[in-house]
């Protein structure tokens, strides 16, 4: 009963979905959600989650790929949030990482998705790189807009920053990083956000655990090793710390509770 809510079935790297998907199920990796991050991969997670009954995905234009779109490009990513297997808008938000970084543009895209994904009465997944006293700030300007609930994926901002965000009712999700001992900023945030906030990702292809270091790509059968690092972390047996992220993921995503 493991659970990826956030991932990238929607890259090429992987070779075969059926192996990596029956791989993932005999690691007990039963519930999968593919994140968009523009109009072409959340088109093809839709069909991923079309195609494998444990696959979900969401639909959203990242910030960092905003080249070449309008806020009107926004209808056809209303028009996938309508899938029944559509379980959030995103993934969207800031990133100030690259030198030429358009915050006026990002600013823009992040309003307009997360006013129409309270429009829709749906979560979002929310990437935030580098912009910690931005993203607070904007999401704390628009607490109005996230009634339906909020992820910040794959956190990397302070523990500090963590028990800010936690006051608005966010939830986090964290992957291989947090699985490193030298890793102190997610680790400690584990450990500082209460469990019921908690849900388990992988960013995959990307960020590999400790045990797959320097390997590529990463999958969702990595999960089972990162939910037994956050239970260590949190004090709990590791089936237990299962059981409290499948029920928070089932909460935060309620398209969740028709698989």
């Amino acid at each position: 009963m493991y659970t990826d809510v956030h991932c990238h079935l929607n890259f090429k790297d992987y070779g075969g979905l059926d192996e990596l998907i029956e791989n993932c199920l005999s690691c007990g990796v039963d519930l999968i959600i593919t994140a968009g991050f523009d109009i072409p991969s959340s088109e093809e997670g839709m069909r991923i989650a079309e195609k494998y009954k444990n696959v979900f995905f969401t639909a959203g234009l990242h910030p960092t790929e905003l080249k070449g779109y309008a806020p009107c490009d926004l209808k056809r990513v209303e028009e996938l949030c309508a899938h029944p297997k559509c379980v959030a808008l995103g993934e969207i938000g800031l990133d100030y990482h690259y030198p030429d970084t358009d915050k006026e543009k990002q600013m823009l895209f992040f309003e307009e998705q997360i006013a129409l994904a309270a429009q829709l009465v749906m979560p979002v997944q929310i990437h935030s790189r580098d912009c910690a006293a931005d993203m607070l700030t904007f999401l704390t300007s628009r607490i109005q807009l996230l009634k339906s609930g909020a992820l910040l994926h794959c956190y990397s901002h302070s523990p500090e920053m963590a028990e800010e965000f936690e006051k608005l009712g966010l939830y986090f999700s964290f992957g291989g990083t947090s699985t490193y001992k030298r890793s102190k900023k997610p680790r400690r945030a584990v450990q500082a956000l209460p469990a019921e906030r908690l849900l388990t990702e992988t960013d995959s292809p990307y960020l590999p655990p400790s045990s797959m270091y320097g390997q590529f790509p990463n999958t969702p059968a990595s999960i089972p090793e990162i939910t037994a690092s956050m239970a260590q972390i949190k004090g709990l047996e590791t089936e237990e710390m299962c059981k409290i992220i499948r029920s928070n993921a089932l909460k935060l995503f309620p398209k969740l509770n028709n698989m």
